[in-house]
């Protein structure tokens, strides 16, 4: 009876604050609370909901109208009070991540179905719902979802498996449908990150019964996300996926590890205005940091950063530290050149660069005569 006390209370208190949504999705909790307690009691709630749907809106309409309550209820997980979402509200100037040419079109592409929704409604077209991004961790798929829904003008919202995953069998999959059913009553970019936690292959003898589940639940919500807002997976390993899940996005793109040109752009990016202590070594960065993804090369040019600021260590230091570490990791023809920028770009000997890359010092000589 206190419980149901409480509850009532929670109604009147958002219905009296005229949160009309924030009700609704109240509401549909009750639904599912009491429906093994007081299935005539869940029943009639169902009803009165079924009964009121909101009017629907132009998607265009809905999304450029989009504000945020401020007393809104942000889903929380009932054990430990954890937010089963985070919430990004990024300007559209917001740092561009870096993007291959392939896909920055693609993701222009579906831009601009969002923001151009009304004519490919009025051709009986609509817009891509759902995407999901695939790539190694550190290529910058949480950040481009954070750019995309900028770009959009919407808030992001991120899944917060840390929150959904609860300690109580069968409270995860309640949580994930708390969590989806708040991110339907608003325009929203919703990124379900590390889906593949969560999302496994159904025939995976080694999960229990409860995260076979949480797949079907993923499967149903892929299936009725509404139009006017944008859902987006994230994945590391897509070997993992259920494949049923595949079939439900409209959109697969890919995150491969940056090209050299594009380990150039970050280098220079994250060097920001220490790029004049390093510049007369960006090719040989570039060659040092090959294969690494986004993340780790910003994590090792902020320790140069913060090296250099601290001790005034000459530059160079670091990067023939650098360049002893990483040579290894080339493989033949790549130490050839490394060998050769390294002659031309540091104070090794060409006895110390052999040492190093594995490449012989009459094949220096005679590469870098060509040069």
């Amino acid at each position: 009876m206190d419980q149901l006390k409480s509850d009532l209370a929670q109604v009147v208190r958002l219905a009296l604050f005229q949160q009309t949504e924030d009700v609704r999705l109240f509401v549909a909790r009750l639904v599912r609370k009491y429906r093994n307690t007081d299935p005539n009691l869940a029943e009639i709630m169902d009803t009165y909901l079924q009964s009121h749907l909101p009017k629907p809106r132009s998607v265009m309409r809905k999304a450029l109208s989009f504000h945020a309550p401020e007393n809104q209820l942000m889903p929380a997980d009932d054990e430990s009070r954890l937010s089963l979402l985070k919430v990004f509200e990024d300007s559209p100037d917001c740092v561009t991540p870096l993007l291959s040419q392939e896909l920055q079109q693609a993701l222009e592409q579906l831009i601009q179905e969002r923001q151009r929704a009304d004519l490919l409604l009025s051709r009986g077209l609509q817009p891509a719902r759902s995407a999901i991004f695939v790539g190694p961790p550190g290529v910058g798929k949480t950040l481009t979802a954070r750019w995309l829904a900028a770009q959009l003008k919407l808030p992001l919202y991120i899944l917060d498996l840390t929150a959904v995953m609860s300690s109580l069998l069968g409270r995860s999959g309640s949580n994930l449908r708390t969590a989806l059913d708040f991110a339907k009553t608003r325009p929203c970019v919703l990124l379900l990150d590390e889906i593949d936690s969560i999302a496994k292959r159904r025939s995976d003898n080694s999960d229990v019964g409860e995260l076979k589940r949480l797949v079907t639940v993923i499967l149903q919500e892929v299936d009725a996300w509404p139009a006017s807002s944008l859902l987006l997976a994230a994945t590391n390993y897509p070997e993992l996926i259920d494949p049923a899940l595949w079939r439900r996005f409209d959109l697969t793109i890919e995150f491969k590890i940056p090209t050299l040109d594009t380990v150039e752009l970050a280098i220079n990016q994250f060097l920001d205005q220490d790029i004049e202590n390093f510049r007369p070594w960006l090719k040989i960065l570039t060659y040092a940091f090959q294969g690494q993804s986004f993340s780790d090369i910003e994590k090792e040019i902020q320790r140069f950063r913060r090296t250099v600021a601290l001790h005034a260590v000459n530059p160079i230091e670091l990067v023939e530290d650098l360049v002893r570490a990483r040579a290894g990791m080339l493989d033949h023809h790549e130490r050839i050149n490394f060998a050769v920028l390294l002659a031309q770009g540091t104070r090794f000997s060409q006895h110390t660069i052999s040492e190093i890359t594995g490449v012989s010092r009459d094949t220096i000589r005679k590469h870098k005569s060509k040069n």
